[in-house]
């Protein structure tokens, strides 16, 4: 009895390996989608723009914004680190360079190591603005958690998250590439960590 049972369970456990791998495309499609919440932008008070982004995709997505009539400024987080030269002192040329008006953009300088302080920082800098509703624009891949953390460290204030494109992350195909298994590890990792308080 002892012997089938045990048979019976490798053939279980070969049977959902066989399914686990034939539907990856599926399951793994829900792991990129689950971590993109992106909203349509709306009329807006400011757009902030988090730092992270090493190829101007958010600068440019926080300027298209203004073109379009959303918000009237750009407010760009600048972490230093970069070589001691801050993230938004790179940003804002970037976009200048793509064609953007300078006085779009407001450079917001910060010591930010994470979405957390990063969130911290700027809540404090929006209220001191008098600014309360906001378009948040991050990595497509970022958004979900970046929501959660800027709506639980800023309850006072509105954000709207919107989705800057990542040519390395495709949410239904990200496994394909080094890169884009690199980011949704990265995130995954830092959604765990969120969810358990680490």
């Amino acid at each position: 009895m002892a012997r089938v049972f045990r048979r019976s369970l490798l053939w279980a456990g070969a049977a959902a390996l066989v399914a686990g791998v034939a539907l990856h495309p599926v399951w793994l499609g829900w792991l990129g989608a689950y971590l993109v919440v992106a909203e349509a932008p709306a009329r807006a008070e400011m757009a902030v723009v988090l730092a992270g982004d090493y190829r101007g995709n958010r600068v440019v997505k926080g300027a298209e914004l203004v073109k379009q009539g959303f918000v009237p400024r750009v407010l760009v987080s600048g972490p230093d680190g970069f070589y001691g030269i801050h993230e938004s002192d790179l940003a804002i040329p970037f976009a200048v360079r793509h064609g953007y008006p300078r006085d779009w953009f407001i450079p917001f300088l910060n010591k930010a190591r994470s979405t957390e302080e990063e969130a911290n920082a700027i809540a404090r800098e929006l209220e001191r603005m008098g600014v309360r509703n906001i378009l948040l624009v991050t990595s497509d891949y970022h958004t979900r958690r970046a929501a959660r953390i800027f709506r639980s460290r800023a309850p006072g204030l509105r954000f709207r998250v919107i989705a800057a494109p990542d040519e390395d992350f495709q949410a239904q195909s990200w496994w394909r590439t080094r890169q884009g298994r690199k980011q949704a590890f990265y995130e995954w990792a830092k959604t765990v960590a969120g969810w358990l308080g680490i």
